[in-house]
């Protein structure tokens, strides 16, 4: 019976940059102005209605709703150790060991960067955005290069 020799390298932990800072504008942003309509949302309507507080409360929670939708897009991580990588993308995760990934992906004129597995599938990686630039091309080269490492010591 073989002995696996496990080799230790520095855990890794991705997330985009850029995309995480505009949805946190534009939450904030779509909370502000659902906000501010919530409070012109005043007196008689054309139907011969009337506005009432509960129609303000209402509007707040529908842009409370609507940031927390565009918050969803924050979630993209990606965390990585000699064990295996845990990608966390806008829905659904994966725990994925080394085993099964082939090769760590970004191909020209992709949004986002990709995990090939063993099998000819293919688990995207939302974390590693194109619009991170180095930072997205810094995020390939340590997870190819853990990748690597785990593979050598096998």
């Amino acid at each position: 019976m073989a002995v696996r020799e496990t080799v230790s390298v520095e855990p890794l932990v991705i997330r985009p940059r850029k995309a995480r800072v505009a949805c946190w504008i534009a939450a904030v942003a779509v909370a502000l102005v659902f906000t501010g309509l919530a409070f012109t949302l005043t007196g008689e309507t054309d139907g011969g209605g009337q506005f009432e507080p509960v129609d303000q409360i209402a509007m707040v929670g529908l842009g409370l709703l609507g940031a927390a939708v565009i918050l969803l897009f924050t979630r993209p991580l990606i965390r990585a150790d000699e064990n295996g990588v845990h990608v966390r993308n806008v829905i659904g995760s994966y725990d994925l060991p080394w085993q099964v990934v082939r090769a760590v992906r970004f191909n020209r004129g992709a949004s986002w960067a990709s995990l090939e597995l063993q099998d000819d599938d293919e688990v995207s990686l939302m974390a590693i955005q194109a619009v991170d630039k180095e930072n997205a091309v810094a995020a390939v080269r340590s997870l190819r290069a853990m990748l690597a490492a785990v593979n050598d010591a096998d």
